[in-house]
């Protein structure tokens, strides 16, 4: 149950954003990658949802780069992502 509710509020965080943009990249990617990531690469995902919106952005449109070299992977992933 505790998972359930743990993603719940992870879904809650990505697609309750500042930026439509934001909302939608994020809760697709929630859908169709996250479940396939290692667990560093989820909890990358979660540190990266937890930016706010003016601090993730430049990163997923690639005018800044990742300090953290998992975050990279995962921001990198994100990128891939095209929303329906």
């Amino acid at each position: 149950m505790e998972d359930r509710e743990n993603l719940n509020r992870l879904r809650w965080r990505c697609t309750r954003r500042a930026m439509l943009e934001m909302d939608l990249l994020l809760g697709e990617f929630l859908d169709r990658i996250f479940p396939t990531l290692g667990p560093e690469q989820a909890e990358a995902f979660i540190t990266l949802a937890d930016m706010e919106d003016l601090e993730l952005w430049p990163l997923v449109n690639g005018s800044h780069e990742c300090a953290d070299a998992v975050q990279a992977e995962v921001v990198a992933l994100l990128r891939t992502v095209r929303v329906k």
